[in-house]
């Protein structure tokens, strides 16, 4: 081991009950054992039986909390199932200490083999999109179509706003951080926060304010907090570094299923330019533009999200009938 990596942490060694997570009316957590990942899958329960699956992808210091907005709105059209990613939400770290993208994305397939729940709606926000885009593409059987929300893929400039972000990946930069900022309070972690993700920090409520705050509370009582922080964030800036068939962007030419790419004009976390050069990059991918929109536009604006994804639905199902169409003739 280099003198630049940090020590891997076993997920048995650090996985205190510090508080509760939040859980709001109509869903429900369960814990699910994989080999070397135990992961919390947060659900609301279907309309009926016989929905498509859906299941949705936190980013960088997220949690599988970001959805459920969305989540709400898409009840009665697909059964939905959200993961906290190794080492955040009530996830505890992998076992192998692999926060990469790649380590991610196996985490992701590990849950939907093992659950028999594919192909699914597979959604992504930022680091989940990266993770999304990569599991469509390694397995295009798992996944029916793509929607991803500012996904994390590289960028040549980065915008000067995502910098302090890219330099948690720098070793000793975490730890800085922590001493420089040890004396500020969850609230004020939260407004920070919020004014780098949204668009507009006043569309959060007061409520989601303060379980936004009770969230951060909890989770800076965790051992392991910056250290998923600092390695996930290192699993980025290594992606952004791969070429050949391992870079994103090659990956996401690979993508089969229809895909809908949403991106805030913003952002200041993914740059706005980079729509276009997604939209071209996926094979059958549509384009929603939200010029007010920050980093998380299933939070801000989760009923356009929502008709977008709808929509995206049924191109695919007009696709696949003029296919069958065609095929008989």
């Amino acid at each position: 081991m280099s003198s630049t990596e940090l020590p891997s942490v076993l997920a048995a060694t650090v996985t205190p009950r510090v508080g509760t997570v939040r859980v709001a009316e109509g869903e429900r957590l369960r814990s699910v054992g994989l080999p070397g990942i135990t992961l919390t899958v947060r659900s609301r329960p279907p309309a009926r039986e016989g929905l498509p699956p859906a299941l949705y992808v936190h980013g960088l210091g997220g949690s599988s909390q970001n959805w459920s907005a969305l989540m709400l709105l898409l009840d009665g059209l697909v059964d939905s199932e959200a993961l906290d990613l190794p080492g955040f939400g009530d996830s505890p770290p992998p076992d192998d200490g692999d926060y990469s993208v790649t380590g991610h994305a196996r985490a992701v397939i590990r849950y939907l083999d093992a659950a028999e729940r594919g192909p699914v709606h597979l959604f992504g926000n930022s680091l989940g999109g990266a993770v999304a885009t990569r599991v469509a593409a390694v397995r295009p059987d798992l996944v029916r179509t793509l929607t991803l929300v500012s996904p994390a893929l590289p960028e040549i400039r980065v915008q000067r706003t995502a910098w302090p972000t890219a330099l948690l990946a720098v070793p000793g930069v975490a730890r800085l951080f922590t001493r420089l900022t040890r004396d500020w309070n969850a609230e004020q972690r939260v407004r920070g926060v919020t004014a780098l993700c949204y668009g507009d920090p006043g569309k959060v409520s007061p409520e989601g304010f303060r379980d936004a705050v009770e969230e951060m509370e909890r989770r800076l009582a965790l051992p392991y907090f910056w250290d998923a922080m600092t390695r996930s964030a290192r699993g980025i800036v290594n992606a952004y570094t791969l070429g050949g068939q391992h870079g994103l962007w090659r990956q996401a030419e690979r993508v089969l299923a229809p895909t809908l790419l949403v991106y805030g004009g913003r952002d200041q976390l993914v740059g706005y330019r980079m729509a276009r050069r997604a939209a071209r990059a996926f094979r059958d991918g549509r384009l929603l533009s939200l010029p007010e929109a920050g980093h998380v536009a299933m939070m801000e604006y989760p009923d356009t999200v929502a008709t977008a994804f709808r929509e995206l639905l049924a191109e695919a199902a007009e696709s696949a009938a003029s296919a069958v169409t065609g095929a008989g003739s």
